[in-house]
């Protein structure tokens, strides 16, 4: 994997088309590597959630091209590999295990990356999550000491007041006033490069699956509710 960072921090320096065509044969090198290795991450996990079984790493994978049609960030490519490897895929409605290689820097997209869960659920899985969590008795709350302590909570853009429909005194309020329910965690340099990457990340992958579980249930329900 040092290959594929030092590319993605050269590519990151010289982010511009002439020096990117001038290197494609050195980024389809480890574009191929980066495949490979999500068809290992995606065997690993499948052990513990047979749910994302025969999935491939051209379903879960992104291109590196960047969409700046709507941003001011006019740059062309993207400076991470990632995927999201999920049931049915990375466009199915359900969430799943995200992990990216970068730069090695602070911050999104910049840190090496490992998450379960999503940052975009429809307002009907929201509302049916948060249900779940305030009728739970504590349950959801369970999920989260079951991940390994690498793993916080994403609490960024967290509503100030409870959601429409939930009491100022409902219980569990911090967790019902989420915008979205996903789990993170970065690692440094010496963790992507060591051995055996596919099986350690997945290691830390099925500690979140309870988590994982109690989501896509939520997900499950409302696209059953609405069909």
């Amino acid at each position: 994997m040092q290959t594929l960072i030092s590319f993605l921090r050269r590519l990151d320096a010289n982010n511009e088309r002439n020096w990117f065509n001038a290197h494609k044969a050195e980024y389809q090198a480890v574009h191929d590597m980066f495949l490979r290795f999500t068809d290992e991450l995606i065997c690993e996990i499948s052990r513990f959630d047979p749910s994302v079984s025969g999935l491939t790493a051209k379903d879960c994978t992104y291109r590196i091209y960047r969409d700046v049609r709507f941003s001011d960030d006019k740059r062309p490519y993207k400076t991470h590999m990632g995927a999201f490897i999920c049931p049915e895929g990375k466009k199915s409605p359900y969430s799943g295990y995200y992990f990216h290689v970068s730069t090695g820097g602070d911050g999104y997209p910049g840190a090496h990356m490992l998450a379960t869960g999503d940052y975009c659920h429809t307002p009907e899985a929201l509302r049916i999550i948060r249900e779940d969590i305030v009728n739970g008795e504590g349950d959801f709350e369970q999920t989260l000491q079951q991940a390994a302590p690498v793993f916080e909570l994403d609490r960024d853009g967290a509503l100030k007041r409870n959601p429409k429909g939930f009491p100022l005194d409902a219980p569990y309020s911090e967790y019902i006033r989420l915008k979205s329910y996903c789990l993170c965690a970065t690692v440094d340099d010496d963790f992507i490069c060591a051995p055996n990457l596919a099986k350690r990340v997945a290691d830390l992958f099925k500690s979140t699956k309870p988590f994982l579980d109690y989501i896509n249930r939520a997900i499950d329900f409302s696209l059953h509710y609405n069909s």
